[in-house]
């Protein structure tokens, strides 16, 4: 496709897994690369592969859920890099835990991370996009957003939040041509939130990542790399006319 030379996307939680598949798709697609991570080693190792690709990659370590650190990391690759035409709400964690059993600093925990990190960094991103009249902003929900499943209550939660956000952003702002989507991914495999969903859902003594496969039409998982071409797609003005929307990355999975 290669519709993203000379595009700058800004990443949160690209030191790994998804956020890290997205950061060299669009790197491949032409873009530089600024990434906001906690994890320093693994905002190195993206930032290499970035690199390799022969597009420029900063980074800076920021807590999405702080809003001061976000205002500072934001500045700080926005100077470095240059004014950001793709912001891509990646960060984020998974808990897992009966409702009636749940922690409120559990709860907190996970809508500080998967909630307000949007929230911040759109707050921090999004108004020099309208000013400029272009940009596209992805926000990573996922299909637990769409459909409750027993003990996902403060992940699905924060997903569903997501996609609320997601599409009242797109409607106060879509006058001025920048456009907010979201993806809502099924089960991906190879990433770090996975082996933690799988250590959780074992203690749960709920179904293996292997043994739901069966219930997915396609018959196999799903990879970073499958997220990143949705999300490079909705980057690119391949989709100038879409906003609003959560599109499903689920195998058949889900439908609605």
């Amino acid at each position: 496709m290669r519709g993203l030379t000379g595009k700058k996307a800004l990443i949160t939680g690209a030191g790994n897994g998804i956020g890290r598949a997205i950061a060299l798709r669009l790197a491949e697609e032409g873009a530089d690369i600024a990434i906001a991570d906690l994890d320093e080693a693994g905002m190195a190792a993206t930032q290499a592969a970035v690199r390799s690709h022969g597009r420029a990659c900063e980074v800076e370590r920021a807590d999405v859920g702080d809003p001061a650190a976000v205002k500072r990391a934001a500045k700080a690759l926005e100077d470095r890099l240059g004014p950001t035409d793709i912001l891509v709400n990646n960060a984020g964690i998974v808990r897992l835990g009966a409702v009636l059993e749940t922690k409120l600093e559990d709860f907190q925990a996970v809508m500080r991370a998967n909630v307000e990190g949007v929230l911040h960094f759109s707050q921090a991103i999004v108004p020099g996009m309208v000013a400029r009249k272009r940009g596209s902003v992805v926000n990573l929900s996922s299909w637990l957003g769409k459909a409750g499943r027993p003990f996902f209550g403060m992940y699905g939660a924060s997903k569903a939040a997501v996609i609320m956000l997601t599409q009242s952003l797109s409607l106060e702002i879509a006058a001025s041509g920048v456009r907010v989507n979201c993806v809502c991914p099924g089960l991906i495999d190879g990433t770090p939130m996975r082996v933690s969903a799988e250590a959780q859902s074992k203690a749960l003594g709920m179904p293996a990542a292997k043994d739901r496969v069966s219930t997915i039409p396609l018959k196999r998982t799903g990879s970073p790399e499958d997220v990143a071409k949705v999300v490079a797609f909705l980057a690119s003005d391949e989709s100038a006319y879409m906003t609003g929307q959560s599109l499903n990355i689920t195998g058949g999975m889900w439908q609605h």
